[in-house]
């Protein structure tokens, strides 16, 4: 376990990061959690640290891509082989960890993404982000060479390779597709595991209805740029 950190970034989950910490320490034992407290305005770094995680308090909110990004530096920085990245609103069941470890080790994959579909079933989602999903799923296809089931996961984990350089380069706002483009780029590998996702445990989410038509077009400009710069590279 000294090679593995489970990165939680966080922002305002007061109401579940204790239990999401002490979760995934009662499903790994003594591993080094790091809560990525995204400049919240509650109480969630301090619920963190009672928990036993460390935490790295952000001076500002970055939104979700800075705050995994900040994760991911330190972790290379600290020499940590493996990252295992989930969310802290307790829909991650920790119990999935150990295989999507296995896989990763064994494929030789930079990256493994815990799937909500690869089990066949279609958890429960609006209709506006469950349109997002298929739209995704259609137009990455022919990007990455191979079908991804569920491009919108934020349950991942990567090895060194990986981690170098998303510690370098990480998508800022709605990261998971444009990290799947960035993969390609570098001619990484990746595979999906299937992996049961739970309600919330508080709260609900600020993806709205407004704000998933926005992400598909952010999305869309995103990966046009890193196809430009991917096809840039080949001209060189």
């Amino acid at each position: 376990m000294k090679n593995l950190l489970v990165l939680v970034p966080a922002f305002n989950e007061s109401a579940s990061i204790r239990f999401v910490v002490d979760e995934v320490r009662q499903v790994l034992g003594d591993v080094q959690v790091l809560v990525v407290d995204d400049a919240s305005t509650d109480s969630t770094a301090g619920f963190a640290k009672l928990a036993g995680a460390q935490v790295l308090s952000l001076p500002h909110h970055l939104g979700l891509g800075g705050a995994v990004q900040a994760g991911y530096r330190l972790a290379f920085e600290l020499g940590y082989q493996h990252v295992v990245r989930m969310d802290g609103d307790g829909q991650m069941d920790p119990r999935d960890i150990p295989r999507m470890l296995d896989k990763l080790r064994e494929s030789g994959v930079q990256m493994v993404i815990g799937s909500r579909y690869l089990d066949g079933g279609e958890p429960f989602t609006s209709f506006t982000r469950g349109l997002g999903i298929r739209f995704f799923r259609l137009m990455l296809r022919p990007i990455l060479g191979r079908p991804v089931r569920d491009p919108t996961s934020g349950f991942v984990a990567v090895n060194r390779e990986a981690l170098e350089v998303f510690s370098r380069s990480f998508p800022l706002e709605y990261p998971e597709i444009e990290a799947l483009v960035v993969l390609r780029r570098r001619a990484f590998h990746f595979v999906e595991v299937p992996c049961k996702m739970r309600g919330r445990r508080a709260g609900r989410s600020t993806i709205t209805p407004g704000k998933s038509l926005y992400y598909i077009v952010h999305v869309l400009l995103g990966v046009l740029v890193n196809i430009l710069k991917f096809e840039r590279r080949l001209w060189r």
